[in-house]
């Protein structure tokens, strides 16, 4: 499938498959979101599900670089009221300052980076001392597991369909090893195939770490 006619699919496709899997994830998404403040900057948008989950009274910058969810993300943000900034950069390479943000917020994205230590690294690099990293992703299953050994032999179909995703990413190591401190997370499942296993939580960069 050509690159171009892929991400032209995946947004019209995640237009009318996203709200079934915003219903499932509501609850954390109200409680994780609804406390941001200040300048927010959202990884991978996509089509603007998680607007409605917003304070108002934010600054919001959408990184999305598949310009084809750009339509969809700014009638999202009319019919909240929220206004946006979004940018076609990519997370591992951020058009923003150093400590500019004080939160950024990654639903479903980090499976589908292309480089995710990378990412994670601009990530930090953005998040004022003390910002959070708000993220809600499916993840690998356990090792060993049948379902893992799924999630392996579908990659390259899925990943094709998926605009890059990675069904079988072990995104919370890639988290902690990204120098976050603390963190509080929680392991749960959603009914959703091979990508049932999910986490959801917090990292917040240390008011004492480096970069």
């Amino acid at each position: 499938m050509p690159l171009e006619f892929s991400k032209r699919w995946f947004a019209w496709a995640l237009s009318r498959l996203a709200q079934r899997y915003d219903d499932l994830l509501a609850d954390r998404k109200a409680s994780l979101l609804s406390s941001i403040e200040g300048t927010v900057v959202e990884i991978g948008p996509g089509t603007g599900t998680n607007f409605r989950y917003y304070p108002r009274g934010i600054r919001w910058i959408g990184v999305e670089p598949n310009r084809h969810m750009h339509p969809y993300l700014r009638r999202a943000a009319e019919s909240t009221g929220l206004k946006i900034d979004v940018r076609p950069s990519r997370a591992e390479g951020l058009d923003l300052d150093d400590e500019s943000a004080d939160a950024v917020v990654a639903t479903a994205v980090l499976c589908s980076v292309e480089d995710q230590p990378k990412a994670l690294q601009e990530i930090r690099r953005i998040l004022k001392p003390s910002g959070r990293f708000v993220f809600m992703e499916h993840v690998a299953a356990d090792r060993g597991t049948t379902l893992r050994r799924i999630q392996h032999s579908i990659q390259p179909l899925w990943s094709c369909l998926a605009d890059g995703c990675h069904p079988a990413r072990d995104t919370h190591d890639a988290i902690v090893q990204a120098g976050f401190e603390p963190i509080s997370f929680e392991r749960f499942r959603l009914p959703i195939g091979p990508i049932a296993p999910h986490i959801a939580g917090i990292a917040v960069r240390s008011s004492t770490s480096s970069l």
